[in-house]
């Protein structure tokens, strides 16, 4: 079996995996996002390194909430220094400032996003973003995180200080394919948890329709969305940073 096909079923069973073993979760987290769309209020993301990859997922794309909304900080990214993002997530003290710059407040959502949940950016998130009212999911790597012992000063990690925990299932270190003793490649966080976002927030548009709730979506302006994307970009331009 080549790697191509290693890959593939390894990435087939965790997706399978995720969705059969989350499906509670997944759920009450679409409850709590729907919920919050009726008031409506804002649908926070966040994640440092690679997984802003997925707050980034959500954002201002066709068949996405318009009121999804990233939490960008360009030193925890990594298109201008990939290795000082490493550094600087580990720094405490930056949280505070990344959620003021949005607003995050009372009745919003926050997902913050970390396959390891150790690092103390994410984890200082999801304290002051409950701090201030706002419900905070988690996605992250319960076998990852329980591998390895905190970086923040309070010793705990991500899945230990959210509201709400969605476990992506993926392996310690998240690359699956093991092409030679102690090299592997192939990591699942990125793929699998877009997988899970995109279905939560699916059955959260849905039960917000069925509720009455006249929820904000873009369509492709590649495919006849434009005027109505072009209405909310008027409405939000002010309010949602990136736009």
């Amino acid at each position: 079996m080549n790697a191509i096909t290693q890959y593939h079923h390894a990435v087939a069973a965790q997706l399978a995996a995720a969705f059969e073993t989350q499906a509670a979760t997944l759920s009450t987290a679409a409850g709590i996002v729907a919920d919050a769309l009726a008031v409506p209020h804002w649908i926070y993301f966040a994640g440092t390194g690679h997984s802003h990859l997925l707050a980034l997922e959500v954002f201002y794309r066709a068949g996405g909430l318009v009121r999804a909304v990233p939490l960008l900080d360009e030193d925890l990214m990594l298109h201008v220094s990939a290795s000082r993002s490493t550094d600087k997530e580990r720094e405490s003290g930056r949280a505070l400032a990344l959620l003021d710059r949005y607003g995050v407040g009372v009745g919003d959502v926050l997902f913050v996003i970390s396959n390891s949940g150790r690092n103390a950016v994410p984890v200082e998130l999801a304290l002051e973003g409950k701090r201030r009212g706002a419900q905070v999911i988690a996605l992250t790597s319960l076998r990852h995180a329980s591998a390895h012992p905190s970086r923040h000063p309070s010793g705990r990690r991500l899945h230990e200080v959210a509201d709400l925990v969605l476990d992506n299932g993926g392996v310690e270190g998240d690359a699956v394919v093991t092409v030679a003793p102690g090299l592997a490649v192939g990591a699942t966080s990125t793929v699998v948890g877009a997988a899970l976002l995109q279905g939560l927030l699916a059955e959260a548009v849905a039960r917000a329709r069925d509720a009455g709730v006249e929820v904000e979506v873009y369509r492709s302006s590649n495919g006849g969305g434009e005027a109505l994307n072009q209405q909310w970009l008027a409405a939000y331009r002010g309010r949602i940073r990136h736009l």
